[in-house]
């Protein structure tokens, strides 16, 4: 994926929209090295409604446990099934096969309250130096 079209929370999860106005979300690879090897995660169901940066799931991994936060509000329509069996997909390339879900937005305006990749490139860069 291009990191380019992927937009980024504070809480180290991003989202990838498409035409239809669905986006697929995960954590960040910042967040997945930070983590270290993830062992477990549990998320919400297809159907569910979440709302923006409200709470997604958990995500714990050998060294911590953590919350996920959903980037926009609406409705889950697919989980990353693989994930139950492999959550180790999302150290392998949480861009990709370690997607989480797929949310259909009920309000697209919301995208404008995320990070570029290159503003959550300087967003990490400056958390880790203080």
């Amino acid at each position: 994926m291009d990191s380019l079209e992927l937009k980024f929370t504070e809480e180290h999860e991003w989202i990838l929209v498409d035409d239809a106005g669905a986006g697929l979300v995960g954590i960040s690879q910042h967040a997945a090295d930070s983590l270290g090897d993830v062992v477990f995660v549990d998320l919400p169901q297809v159907g569910d409604n979440v709302e923006q940066f409200g709470k997604l799931g958990e995500i714990e991994s050998v060294k911590a446990f953590s919350e996920l936060f959903s980037p926009v509000s609406g409705a889950v329509v697919e989980v990353n099934e693989s994930l139950t069996d492999a959550p180790d997909l999302i150290n392998e390339n949480p861009y990709e096969s370690g997607w989480m879900v797929k949310i259909q937005l009920s309000d697209l305006s919301e995208i404008d309250k995320l990070m570029s990749a290159s503003e959550y490139e300087t967003f990490v860069s400056e958390s880790e130096a203080h």
